[in-house]
């Protein structure tokens, strides 16, 4: 049963749903960089941001200013693979770092559809290689919501085709594992107020391209998971992609892979962005899986 805080906003976030389909491109990437500036501000004191600036894109390092840093965090920001950037990426970056103590790899990739398919993934790993050169692999781990959620699955099946060493743990939000969007979702297509499959389709053709959307690096639902590590999943009862948070963690756990899933009845779509009580607890299960003290004690 969703919060009283929960049903409120819920209605709230429904009154905007059509502004928010309406929404342009820029309309949204402009609205996202806005939130930014404004949430930046909660973690100015606990929270340092240094750049770091790649060939072909940007990122930040958001590191703690209390307590010594031994572990890190390759975070990808949501937004449908055709928005966010570097500055959105920061906001729940710099949250990250506070909560958990760890260093984080705010990671700005190339956006669709100026940039198709593999520009995120090889900027995800390209940071994850440069998070190597400071942190072992076992004191890094991949967190990603939305389409960053999926792109977390999507890295992990990349670093696992290089033989490269993978990290300790995932932490994904809202994964969107599947953008081939094949599956019949008109039952939670009623209940959920915040995406449609129709702009959900269009951003996936921007970010595929000519390529195959049942590409494992792009719908990593269809890759050979074995391997991978331990996953945290977090997906609200009432979004579309429920499902694909559900195969998800049964394809991890059929392949013996260790995956704990945690479904919000009621919630939305990344609910756990949102500061209800059901997102103050997933943040609270996030920060003890995350923190140093679980996996050394």
């Amino acid at each position: 049963m969703p919060s009283f805080i929960s049903t409120i906003l819920r209605s709230q976030i429904k009154l905007l749903a059509p502004i928010i389909a309406n929404a342009t491109l820029e309309q949204t990437r402009s609205a996202q960089d806005a939130l930014s500036r404004l949430s930046q501000r909660a973690v100015r004191d606990s929270v340092v941001f240094k750049d770091v600036r790649f060939p072909l894109f940007d990122a930040a390092w958001a590191i703690p200013l209390k307590g010594r840093v031994r572990q890190a965090i390759v975070y990808l920001h949501g937004g449908s693979y055709n928005a966010g950037g570097l500055a959105y990426a920061t906001v729940f970056g710099g949250l990250l770092a506070q909560m958990t103590g760890r260093a984080v790899l705010c990671v700005g990739y190339r956006l669709a559809p100026e940039n198709s398919f593999p520009a995120a993934l090889e900027d995800a790993l390209t940071s994850y290689q440069a998070a190597l050169e400071r942190f072992a692999p076992e004191d890094i781990a991949f967190v990603g919501e939305s389409a960053g959620g999926g792109l977390c699955y999507c890295l992990a099946l990349k670093v696992k085709s290089l033989g490269l060493p993978q990290p300790e743990r995932i932490v994904a939000i809202s994964p969107w594992t599947d953008v081939t969007m094949e599956r019949d979702v008109s039952a939670q297509q009623k209940l959920d107020i915040l995406i449609h499959r129709d702009n959900v389709k269009e951003s996936a053709a921007m970010y595929v391209g000519s390529e195959d959307p049942h590409n494992p690096l792009i719908s990593p639902l269809y890759g050979d998971v074995t391997g991978l590590p331990p996953s945290l999943i977090f997906i609200g009862g009432n979004e579309i992609l429920l499902d694909d948070s559900v195969l998800m963690h049964e394809k991890l756990e059929q392949s013996g892979c260790v995956s704990e899933l945690h479904i919000a009845e009621g919630l939305w779509h990344v609910y756990v962005l949102y500061g209800v009580p059901e997102a103050r607890e997933a943040l609270k299960r996030i920060a003890l899986y995350l923190r140093e003290e679980k996996r050394r004690g």
